[in-house]
């Protein structure tokens, strides 16, 4: 057995001698024959000191950490600890993404009441107003309905309503429907009313439209037939054939105009024609659907002032427009526009002419910042000016 501890160190790891006194192992040394002297010296040497350190080949001492970097392990506690760092910042950002989103919705809920709240005040400060001119017209007591008028005048109102609200205000606009062309009297039967279509074709061929002769007549043709009962196409006008025919097919009305935004259904009738561009009118500020076939010679738009009379010039509408806003003159009578010098000569005829208006338009707008609610309504005044009746209302 000491033989095999001397020859193999692994050996000597694998089968510890028993121990021995350092007495029985030098004794056993100087006893031993010289041959094994050497060996009983050896393991002297090495079990009889007990603090020196037992030397292990490299290639054992390290063996373990070879074949943990051989096969790539990671040790345990590290890769849990990354994992673990890795699951709490995926969960830090789930976190914050849903914390973002649901303040956003949060934030959109919260201007969207804002804003129908908001809304809703303001459409009920457009009520207001719109009242308000339904006030100032049952307050006009004069014979005549003129531009000097307070109804005319709504500027300083207007003003005023910035004190009545808070954060709020509102504008009014009151427009004369009597001082506009009727476009429903267009028609006299089956025919055509001959005072009514000079008129509108005055109208559309002078320079506040500057249409072609007969692109004008094409388009008043047009509105005849939507207009009258029957099916007979009206020279270049245009009846339910036309209209079946295209992309998006729809009837001819055969009847009076219920409100003027029907005219853009019309043949002839595009968008620029009916509301004007920035150089030129549009058909809405000079036709209504309301009116017995006079127009009141004190609130008629320009272009229907030049419309009146073939012989009309631009000089002759401007003194015209100037006279009857001076408060001073009288108004009363249709015929003061002869008192105008530049008019001298002009022939309109007496029964397209008034000075009293029973149809108005209302526009009240609420404001709040950049938000507002606008009301258009038409009203009637009745006879005797005790009562408004309400004839179309519209939201927007």
């Amino acid at each position: 057995m000491t033989d095999g501890y001397a020859k193999s160190p692994d050996a000597a790891l694998r089968f510890p001698p028993p121990l021995l006194s350092q007495g029985q192992a030098c004794c056993g040394a100087r006893n031993s024959t010289h041959h094994s002297s050497g060996v009983a010296r050896h393991a002297c040497e090495v079990f009889a000191k007990p603090s020196a350190k037992l030397r292990i080949p490299g290639e054992i001492r390290d063996g373990s950490r070879f074949l943990r970097e051989k096969s790539g392990a990671v040790p345990i506690f590290r890769n849990q600890r990354g994992i673990a760092l890795i699951l709490v910042l995926l969960m830090v950002s789930i976190i914050v993404a849903l914390t973002i989103q649901l303040n956003r919705s949060q934030r959109s809920e919260i201007y969207e009441a804002a804003n129908l709240s908001d809304g809703i005040r303001l459409r009920y400060v457009a009520q207001s107003a719109f009242y308000a001119g339904e006030a100032i017209l049952l307050t006009d007591k004069n014979a005549f309905d003129a531009l000097t008028e307070d109804w005319a005048k709504t500027e300083m109102l207007a003003l005023k309503s910035e004190g009545l609200f808070d954060n709020a205000s509102f504008r009014l606009l009151i427009e004369d429907e009597g001082g506009k062309i009727p476009i429903n009297r267009l028609i006299s039967g089956n025919g055509y009313n001959t005072q009514i279509r000079d008129l509108l074709l005055r109208l559309l061929t002078g320079p506040s439209f500057r249409l072609p002769q007969r692109q004008a007549e094409e388009v008043i043709d047009a509105i005849k037939d939507w207009i009258d009962a029957d099916d007979e196409v009206t020279g270049d006008g245009a009846e339910g054939g036309h209209y079946a025919g295209l992309d998006r097919p729809y009837a001819a009305k055969n009847a009076s105009l219920d409100c003027i935004e029907e005219l853009l259904m019309v043949k002839g009738v595009s968008r620029e024609l009916f509301y004007g561009t920035g150089e030129t009118a549009g058909l809405v500020q000079c036709l209504t659907v309301f009116g017995d076939g006079r127009i009141n010679i004190n609130t008629a738009p320009k272009a229907v002032l030049r419309a009146l009379s073939a012989e009309m010039t631009d000089e002759a509408v401007n003194r015209l427009d100037e006279y009857r806003r001076e408060e001073k003159n009288d108004l009363a009578n249709p015929t003061w526009y002869s008192r105008v010098p530049e008019t001298t000569g002009l022939n309109i005829p007496a029964g397209l002419m008034s000075v009293r208006s029973d149809t108005f338009r209302i526009t009240a707008v609420g404001l709040q910042g950049r938000m507002m609610e606008r009301i258009t309504g038409i009203v009637k005044r009745e006879t005797g000016g005790r009562k408004v009746k309400l004839l179309s209302w519209r939201m927007e």
